[in-house]
């Protein structure tokens, strides 16, 4: 679109815009009428592991928003001379499931509890048992019902519980709705009535039933994509826009998970379509065609945005532990007078695992910056095994650290492809490690034994994802169809698969992996 057109669209109100808060970015996206990027903004932030809970402070995540929508905004001046002052509609994404709990003053009751903690074993165990239905441990409803075992003297007290991205909407809006892919992430849906598992609630009921309190009023109330999810507030704008130039009133989508924001920016929302997701954690997910036949802990069962029903692998440690090894490998450079630029070292040294042992010379790597559900760690320690004669290089430590990364999800999805047979007809890829041209894709396909895609607008990712949900709501069409035939339908695509010889290495290191596991046990036992 000419930058006239784009002038036009900022100033009649016609764009869009999204805000997602990723694990260590919030980034911003402003889309013009036909859904393209016409500008970004962000802010860096980090978890912290306080008194062993892995949170972030929410006075971060108000500052955080804020400064990331000022940089959207100075972005847009500086390149249209033009103030942004109204929009279209906002959509609010954020990473999924956690737990935030508020009494009835909207006062957060303890600290949030991200989906990084694995501190709600025994909840988790109990719950699926009792629904006969796979409840993670980093499910809002896991994190609940530890807390009502655990005795803690806020439960008493709580009035709402939510999830980030549903906080977030909420201060925007003051609506307690949520996104029906979000919400899948607190608490079971039945995705029949679009609303959550109507069997599920009365037997939480009966768990709860010594508190005031009923587990469908605390919770938010599920949208599907395409409502509208409440109107911009007078203190939302001045929330977002310090300067005070944004309108108020203006609609909001349903706020959701980054789960269902990258189904939609990767067009993954069709049954037998999939994408995987890979950066700090990593999860991929197929839409089904039915449900599954029989109970699966290593699986989840969520949504998409509109409310079908998607299996998901979903490991909590990715890319972490190799951009630990990025920052020494950075170190490293400067001390030598290196003058690489950060992508070039990164693109540099990932292509080195291409070149590498297909088995990378029987070095054995795990990345568990923290634990691991598949695997059955509620903790972990980044650790690297290797023979004295393995070849110690930059592409073998670099490829066993890459292959590592995936080996937990790979384990989920062998049971959704050789248990249940499920079918998808591609699955496409997004996130930090497919940056880097042709090494995350062809790592994936070697891991999945799967092509895999990458479409020349994933690297937006999610906050792109939640603004085109943004500029659908009171959209008369589908989902599916609108994705299809307005958003992708002018789209490319790379599709790589990974050689035999990449295949069978992944293989013999995957069952390298799984036999090591009793030294990352022995690794947490020692390094307390």
């Amino acid at each position: 679109m000419d930058k006239e057109f784009i002038v036009k669209d900022i100033i009649d109100g016609k764009t869009s815009l999204g805000i997602e808060l990723g694990s260590t970015r919030i980034k911003a996206i402003l889309i013009d009428c036909e859904n393209n990027p016409i500008a970004s903004g962000g802010y860096d932030w980090e978890n912290s592991l306080k008194n062993g809970i892995w949170t972030y402070d929410l006075e971060q995540v108000l500052e955080g928003v804020s400064s990331c929508y000022m940089d959207l905004k100075k972005d847009i001046y500086d390149k249209y001379r033009v103030v942004l002052k109204d929009l279209k509609a906002i959509g609010i994404s954020a990473m999924m499931h956690g737990y935030l709990a508020f009494d009835k003053n909207d006062s957060l009751l303890v600290p949030f509890r991200t989906w990084r903690n694995n501190i709600t074993g025994e909840a988790s165990k109990k719950l699926t048992d009792i629904f006969n239905y796979t409840i993670p441990q980093r499910w809002s409803v896991a994190h609940l019902y530890q807390s009502i075992l655990n005795n803690e003297e806020h439960v008493k007290d709580i009035c709402k519980i939510n999830t980030l991205a549903g906080y977030v909407h909420y201060l925007l809006t003051g609506s307690f709705n949520l996104g029906i892919g979000d919400a899948s992430g607190m608490f079971p849906i039945d995705s029949s009535i679009k609303d959550y598992n109507p069997n599920m609630i009365s037997k939480f009921r009966e768990l709860s039933k010594n508190y005031n309190w009923d587990i469908k009023d605390i919770l938010p109330k599920p949208l599907v994509a395409g409502e509208v999810a409440g109107y911009l507030s007078e203190k939302g704008a001045r929330l977002l826009d310090k300067d005070g130039d944004l309108n108020s009133k203006i609609p909001l989508c349903p706020a959701e998970g980054d789960a269902g924001t990258g189904m939609v920016a990767t067009n993954s929302v069709k049954a037998r379509t999939g994408n995987v997701s890979a950066g700090t954690s990593v999860f991929a997910m197929i839409v089904l065609e039915k449900e599954l036949s029989k109970l699966y802990e290593k699986l989840d069962l969520v949504t998409t945005p509109s409310g079908l029903p998607v299996a998901m692998a979903h490991s909590n440690n990715c890319s972490g532990e190799i951009d630990k090894w990025m920052k020494l490998f950075t170190e490293v450079m400067n001390l030598t007078g290196g003058k690489l630029t950060k992508p070039q070292l990164y693109d540099a040294i990932l292509f080195e695992a291409l070149k590498a042992d297909d088995s990378c010379d029987g070095i054995l790597s795990y990345g568990y910056l923290s634990g691991e559900h598949i695997t059955g760690f509620e903790e972990g320690r980044p650790l690297i095994v290797r023979k004295p004669n393995s070849e110690l290089s930059v592409g073998n430590l670099i490829r066993s650290q890459l292959f590592t990364s995936l080996c937990a999800l790979r384990t989920g999805l062998n049971i959704l492809f050789e248990k249940e047979n499920v079918k998808v007809d591609e699955i496409n890829g997004h996130g930090g490690l497919f940056k880097t041209a042709e090494v995350g894709q062809k790592i994936m396909s070697a891991a999945t034994n799967t092509p895999i895609s990458v479409l020349t607008s994933a690297g937006e990712g999610g906050a792109w994802g939640i603004a085109i949900l943004a500029s659908f709501v009171n959209c008369k069409e589908n989902l599916e169809d609108y994705l299809e035939n307005r958003v992708f339908i002018n789209s490319t695509k790379s599709t790589i698969m990974a050689d035999q010889k990449d295949i069978e290495g992944f293989n013999v290191f995957f069952k390298r992996y799984h036999d090591g596991l009793d030294i990352e046990r022995k690794a947490i036992e020692i390094l307390r």
